[in-house]
């Protein structure tokens, strides 16, 4: 497992006291309760929280508030239903080709949000080589996926060696299979991206990987940030960005706009923005589905379509992700002509060729 030095990080309330001036409801949180996501913050990614604002967009995502304990008749441990759809111990199967291989439960941050706290923080550890091996062989029986995203926990939060392991295992029974990188690693502790990982993932030449980060926020784009991803984009891993949508975060146009554009000038593809998935203890972070159809349909008007993500929610019980829009079809007349309403809301007709 890769080491963050023990000083780098924040897991009591009485180290988080020392640096930050805690509000009511962040004291009122049970930081000793195991029911919960437990604290763990980089010193890197607290020195970025404005101390005197409150209102800290980093610090709402990171700083837990009493409101975590308090879980509504419609959230869920799971609401994904990933043990559901669980093949292997560490493996879960919902799409037809992609699995998602649960690399470990161990995060170099825990985010306040996190949909996945059933999992994440619980102590189990990487995979172990059987679990590995299991995972494997459940691929390699199954032509029909192509991608595998490494994920967890976050999968960079293991030592290079372990990580070459692991890629090993799946990549010497399907040498075809895409890897996608999710972490968050980039974002919370750049500085475990280094020039050896890059080289080490360059001796796996069959097939891609992509490198998957979360940028929520655009003062989460820091230099040292942007010079851990440029690492992977310079040795040809292609960069994708999937933000959550979180309320008093980033549920601003001017702040995803801002972010969106950030993200393309840096060699990151805005790829997904997330609709809050409905886990225990996160409401108020959720985004009403109007306000979050909005910030889309103005996102759409201002960016290029390169810099425009997809807005889109994973749907309660394994119902799995589809995209959300306002939609531009108006109407089909009946006669071979279609209606639409254009960005700026405008009526153009579009007809079908004559028969």
């Amino acid at each position: 497992m890769h080491e963050t030095p023990s000083n780098a990080l924040i897991t009591t309330k009485e180290e988080l006291e020392h640096q930050l001036s805690l509000t009511e409801e962040e004291l009122a949180f049970d930081y000793h309760t195991t029911q919960t996501l437990p604290l763990r913050i980089p010193s890197y990614f607290l020195d970025l929280i404005d101390k005197h604002d409150v209102h800290d967009p980093l610090r709402l995502q990171v700083v837990p508030k009493s409101a975590e304990l308090i879980c509504t008749s419609q959230e869920d441990i799971d609401p994904l239903a990933e043990v559901t759809y669980s093949v292997t111990r560490r493996l879960i199967h919902r799409y037809p080709s992609r699995v998602a291989f649960l690399t470990t439960d161990i995060c170099p941050i825990h985010c306040r949000h996190c949909f996945r706290r059933r999992f994440t923080g619980t102590f189990q550890g990487p995979a172990t080589d059987e679990q590995i091996e299991e995972a494997s062989a459940y691929v390699a029986g199954h032509p029909e996926v192509k991608e595998i995203l490494f994920t967890g926990g976050d999968v960079l939060t293991l030592s290079d060696a372990r990580l070459k392991q692991m890629i090993a295992a799946f990549r010497s029974k399907r040498k075809d299979l895409v890897i996608r990188l999710c972490t968050r690693m980039p974002a919370s502790y750049p500085m475990r991206i280094t020039k050896a990982l890059i080289s080490m993932l360059g001796e796996f030449s069959t097939a891609p990987f992509y490198l998957m980060t979360q940028f929520n926020h655009p003062k989460e784009l820091t230099e040292q940030a942007i010079k851990a991803v440029s690492l992977f984009v310079d040795a040809g891993i292609p960069a994708m960005n999937q933000t959550v949508l979180l309320k008093g975060v980033n549920d601003n146009v001017d702040v995803l706009e801002t972010l969106c554009n950030q993200l393309i000038f840096n060699r990151i593809k805005p790829y997904y923005l997330f609709q809050g998935d409905l886990v225990s203890g996160t409401s108020h972070f959720r985004v009403p589905l109007q306000a979050g159809l909005a910030l889309e349909q103005e996102l759409r008007r201002r960016l290029s379509g390169l810099a425009m993500p997809l807005y889109a929610i994973d749907l309660p019980d394994g119902g799995g992700k589809v995209p959300l829009n306002q939609g531009y079809l108006a109407e089909q007349s009946g006669c071979g002509v279609w209606t639409f309403r254009t960005v700026e809301g405008e009526v153009r007709s579009y007809p079908d060729p004559e028969a």
